[in-house]
């Protein structure tokens, strides 16, 4: 897993092969992030099924619990098949508009 500590978010990307390893590495990693913004890219090569995205819904409620933002960067995935509060973007300049839309939110106290 590949993760960049950017001015306001970390940036997640994967380095290994499959979307399993993926997410089972980014289980373990997760309580190092969980009170920072974090973007999480989803790469092409990996199955980004309903199933799979699925699984970031938990780490996202916790986000949003905390105040925090949580993003997902994944092509070709029906964003209707999702909860409305999960935030799933196709690029990453999406994620980052989310990200300032979110803290202009919590500025103004929604």
């Amino acid at each position: 897993m590949k993760i960049e500590d950017k001015n306001n978010y970390i940036l997640i990307s994967s380095e290994e092969k499959n979307f399993q390893d993926f997410f089972l590495t980014f289980e373990k990693e997760h309580f190092n992030y969980n009170k920072k913004h974090v973007i999480v890219e989803v790469l092409g090569d990996f199955c980004a099924s309903k199933e799979n995205i699925s699984l970031f819904l938990e780490y996202a409620d916790k986000h949003q619990q905390n105040g925090t933002s949580f993003v997902i960067i994944v092509k070709d995935v029906n964003i209707d098949d999702f909860p409305e509060t999960f935030n799933i973007v196709p690029t990453l300049v999406e994620a980052q508009d989310v990200l300032d839309m979110e803290n202009m939110q919590r500025d103004l106290g929604f």
